[in-house]
């Protein structure tokens, strides 16, 4: 007996890479920030690599937090990334740092924006790249080209 016929269905390959905490939102991102953007009106926006880690008040309000604003929270026990945060909930970045300004005034979130002057020193960009290629591939093989 064939698996066809038996309904059962053929067993593809297994994904690989963890999965993010839930689905993809069917919601516009204008809806999510009511039209705001990040575009930095009240100073710099937030950078990608900036640190976000909920404050005990943050936690104490999950419960009454609604949605993305609940799930932002609930990610930042342990200090994350915007950009982890986006890609974790699958949010759009900009709707991240929205709503994470948001929780930040709210006293929710406490942010930490790198200083500027470290993210653009060139020294610290060539000991991350020699970082990742001292990081062998699934293969075990180091990455040894430019």
């Amino acid at each position: 007996m064939d698996p066809e016929s038996s309904g059962a269905e053929p067993s593809g390959p297994e994904p690989v890479g963890p999965e993010p905490v839930g689905p993809a939102s069917a919601v516009r991102p204008f809806l999510l920030t009511a039209g705001r953007v990040a575009d930095g009106a009240d100073g710099p926006s937030m950078p990608v690599e900036t640190q976000v880690v909920a404050t005990a008040e943050g936690l104490d309000a999950l419960d009454r937090l609604a949605f993305e604003r609940h799930d932002i929270v609930a990610a930042c026990r342990l200090p994350q990334s915007i950009a982890e945060i986006a890609a974790r909930l699958r949010l759009h970045l900009n709707v991240v740092r929205v709503l994470a300004a948001d929780l930040r005034a709210e006293g929710q979130l406490t942010v930490h924006v790198p200083d500027a002057g470290l993210v653009h020193d060139a020294s610290v960009l060539r000991r991350v790249i020699d970082g990742l290629r001292a990081v062998p591939d699934a293969r075990g093989v180091l990455s040894d080209t430019d």
